[in-house]
């Protein structure tokens, strides 16, 4: 794109920003609200995204592979364009602030989305807060990035990573400790929930067991 980034419209996610440490701040001091039901809650932002790709493509509809790991983290795969990824005026790569900025679309709007357990959508920063860590890696035409977070925070620079001919996003999350034994989560649950998202296939595996 080449220009400045506070002269990029801003959609979803506010592109002059980095990092809204507030913003992440008040969604941990208020996980029950941001997360109700937990790691539950949580994979249903990720897969609202999911959903939105599989929606807007030319296709009308898309893949999205859930992961359940041991190490209590959980993976959402998808066939969409990757997270939005642009050069400034610099020449840097700058990618869409999804993890680390509130989602305009929902926060401060009492008539938000509903995700298909019934509570408001928020977006992807409260998965990122509310988590020890998460890899988020976009893959799209012109490139692709990964990137890791703490909490919300970045930890590393939005790092390249060889193409492998394929575009969509990859985002990989151990929820905090709390929020993994609020509740347990099952493949046939998460399958369940996502039938709501006509437009997008979701395929679950559990390697938690066996």
């Amino acid at each position: 794109m080449d220009t400045p980034r506070s002269s990029w419209r801003n959609t979803t996610h506010d592109w002059a920003s980095t990092v809204d440490l507030g913003h992440l701040a008040s969604v941990r001091q208020d996980a029950g609200t941001y997360a109700p039901g937990g790691v539950r809650h949580l994979v249903l932002e990720v897969l609202a995204y999911a959903a939105d790709e599989a929606e807007c493509n030319d296709r009308g509809e898309g893949r999205c592979v859930v992961t359940l790991h041991p190490d209590g983290s959980v993976s959402v795969a998808d066939d969409g364009r990757g997270t939005d990824t642009r050069l400034d005026d610099r020449g840097q790569v700058v990618r869409k602030p999804v993890m680390a900025t509130k989602d305009l679309r929902f926060f401060g709007h009492p008539g938000a989305q509903l995700l298909p357990d019934g509570h408001p959508r928020r977006g992807m920063s409260v998965v990122a807060a509310l988590s020890e860590w998460l890899v988020h890696t976009n893959r799209r035409r012109n490139g692709s990035w990964t990137q890791r977070y703490e909490h919300g925070v970045p930890v590393t620079d939005l790092t390249p990573v060889a193409g492998d001919g394929s575009s969509g996003t990859v985002v990989r999350f151990r929820p905090d400790e709390d929020l993994r034994v609020a509740g347990g989560l099952t493949a046939d649950e998460l399958i369940r929930l996502a039938a709501p998202w006509q437009h997008l296939s979701v395929e679950v595996g559990d390697r938690r067991t066996g």
